[in-house]
């Protein structure tokens, strides 16, 4: 089913479209007509299967903006899954101005979150014990609650919780929406599903059995702003004859091939919006070789049926467990050996514990490469190829000719091969690995320098002229300048490889605040 089916409101519509959902998962196709009318409902599903946008839509949809007293509460088991789960329902409410949602959990100092509360939030997503917290504290105001969520059911329980949660529901107008979603039903569950619930719908998507074919898989962890860069080094140094490359929306499809293109490679694009005359073009061109990187939505990629794929990218980690089988299994076909690399960003990690977890896999992690390792891989294939072409013994005609020209000038041999093979390797590349030989390892991530400035907190230097300085002195975009760390007395701050000689130069005789500072490339964390 598609979400244009299910006549939604059309800012959660385009909140939808924006997010790159292509097609409703099952648990939302079947969840999301029966929420939305405001039935009790129990959703039997594990993590993995897109049941935060089956009971976040339906929430949304009913949640008035023009009210600001709580309408919703969604009980999750972790601050972990609370906070996930809030940062999915905000992007879904993007449009939807007016609309506050808060997470609440324990860890976080309560005097922050009861201001917040102050303020107006129409959702809350918390776990039971900092809900109940604030209950007792009377922060919460439960007279206008019209829908209550259970995320994760059996897992709360297993935690304890269950006194808390009967405790929260109790309290609970009586008149009121009750969606209990878990993996698992135990009789605990159905116990508190018939004493709470009235008459609910039964939704029951239960997955296959997911086994991961035997593929090397591999995880990195990125800062999303250099995504492209750590995918670039990946095709360098495994040089894959056939690449798939997945993200999760269409938009970012289009945005990944035009920054490949950018960057030299044959890389082409395929998802939903592209008529059906494009996509046949499209899969010749990567069928034939003329297009050496693919890159998809899942829905795009069902009818893709190529056997020589080396290696898929997971450059957004899926939404979907099944998802991330079905991605992985296009590489390694008819015997061969297949390769899977995922780049995750921040929270993203738990999402790729839960996929492990559920396709009984192993992702190893892994260092990103840095440019001196791409360079000596890169070298060590064009030498290997050299070795096949002296073994052919026909290089009786160039080897006279370099003889030849050795004689009329004052190089070596080895000075002449080497010139030789950083042209063939690019000088962009050389250039780049004459820039990490002169900085080494700094700390910073891959392709910034980190460096150290000798002011601070207690100068009373905020982060915001530490940016005002690097970018106004050297001239580069502040958009470019990477994490800025500050301490009491000194700071970090990480600027692009190629730009790191001319900020060093610039900051020479820089005042910040009035004050002298110094600033050098930082030693390695």
């Amino acid at each position: 089913m598609n979400f244009e089916e299910m006549c939604l409101d059309p800012r959660i519509m385009r909140a939808v479209t924006e997010m790159g959902f292509e097609q409703a998962s099952p648990i939302q196709a079947q969840s999301i007509p029966i929420a939305v009318e405001g039935r009790d409902m129990i959703g039997q599903a594990q993590t993995g299967t897109g049941k935060t946008a089956a009971f976040g839509i339906p929430v949304l949809q009913r949640v008035d903006p023009h009210n600001k007293k709580l309408q919703a509460i969604v009980l999750c088991p972790t601050r972990e899954l609370a906070i996930q789960t809030a940062g999915e329902i905000r992007r879904l409410a993007k449009f939807m101005h007016g609309i506050k949602i808060l997470p609440i959990y324990g860890g976080q100092e309560i005097s922050k979150q009861i201001r917040s509360l102050k303020g107006g939030v129409q959702i809350i997503i918390g776990t039971p014990g900092r809900v109940m917290d604030h209950m007792r504290r009377h922060t919460l105001k439960l007279e206008q609650v019209g829908t209550i969520v259970l995320d994760e059911a059996d897992e709360m329980l297993n935690m304890g919780f269950r006194e808390d949660i009967e405790t929260i529901l109790n309290r609970l107008p009586q008149e009121r929406q009750t969606l209990l979603f878990s993996a698992t039903m135990p009789k605990p569950i159905l116990e508190i599903a018939k004493r709470y619930l009235q008459h609910p719908e039964i939704v029951k998507v239960v997955k296959k059995e997911l086994t991961v074919p035997k593929i090397e898989q591999y995880y990195y962890e990125v800062n999303p702003r250099r995504k492209n860069e750590v995918l670039s080094r990946l095709l360098d140094m495994y040089d894959p004859e056939l690449s798939l490359v997945f993200c999760n929306t269409k938009r970012k499809v289009d945005e990944l091939v035009a920054d490949l293109k950018g960057r030299g490679y044959f890389a082409e694009g395929l998802h939903g919006d592209m008529k059906q005359t494009q996509r046949d073009r499209v899969m010749n061109g990567f069928r034939n070789g003329r297009t050496d990187i693919l890159v998809a939505t899942d829905v795009a990629a069902r009818g893709i049926d190529v056997d020589d794929v080396e290696a898929v990218f997971n450059y957004d980690v899926p939404q979907d467990d099944e998802y991330y089988v079905h991605r992985i299994g296009r590489t390694g076909r008819a015997g061969r050996t297949g390769r899977a690399f995922t780049l995750v960003v921040g929270r993203e990690i738990y999402k790729l514990k839960d996929i492990q977890r559920y396709c009984k896999t192993r992702i190893k992690r892994q260092p990103i490469p840095s440019l001196d390792d791409v360079t000596e891989i890169k070298a060590g294939k064009l030498l290997e190829q050299a070795e096949g072409v002296m073994e052919s013994d026909r290089l009786n005609y160039t080897m006279d000719l370099i003889e030849e020209y050795l004689d009329a000038t004052e190089y070596s041999s080895l000075e002449l091969a080497a010139a030789l093979l950083q042209m063939q390797m690019g000088e962009e590349n050389t250039q780049a690995m004459q820039t990490e030989m002169e900085f080494g390892d700094t700390g910073a991530e891959p392709g910034m320098v980190r460096l150290f400035i000798n002011i601070g907190k207690k100068q009373r230097v905020r982060i915001g002229d530490i940016l005002g300085a690097v970018a106004g002195e050297s001239g580069i975009g502040g958009n470019l300048v990477g994490a800025i760390d500050m301490y009491d007395s000194f700071t970090f701050v990480e600027v692009p490889r190629e730009n790191a000689a001319q900020v060093l130069q610039a900051m020479k005789n820089v005042k910040i605040k009035g004050k002298s500072v110094n600033v050098e490339p930082a030693k390695g964390k």
